[in-house]
């Protein structure tokens, strides 16, 4: 494996942790789980939800598309590119934090 393709992997596992941790520390503040809906409680709130939502989103779309499948009999097709958009969306959040933590010395 290259260098380049651990790094990928990497990013995409980072990206995964950080909206796992996110989420379940929201969970655990809240007794809610987190959802696309903190964008419509309007004001800060939104605007406060934004970045939070930019590094949970692939949580919140795995498990939106696990319960889907299970509750409402999702069709397979949809439940991949589901996967493949919240994969493809962690690699790229992973990529952030690995910048992030990069600039900081880590």
């Amino acid at each position: 494996m290259s260098a380049q393709s651990l790094q990928l992997f990497h990013s995409l596992a980072l990206g995964l942790a950080v909206a796992g941790l996110l989420t379940a520390v929201y969970r655990y503040l809240t007794d809610q789980p987190a959802s696309f809906r903190l964008l419509q409680g309007g004001g800060a709130l939104a605007v406060l939800a934004v970045p939070f939502l930019a590094f949970a989103a692939p949580a919140i779309i795995l498990r939106n598309t696990i319960r889907g499948r299970r509750i409402e009999n999702r069709r397979m097709e949809f439940v991949f590119l589901a996967s493949l958009l919240a994969l493809m969306w962690s690699l790229m959040s992973g990529r952030v934090v690995t910048m992030v933590l990069h600039s900081f010395g880590f």
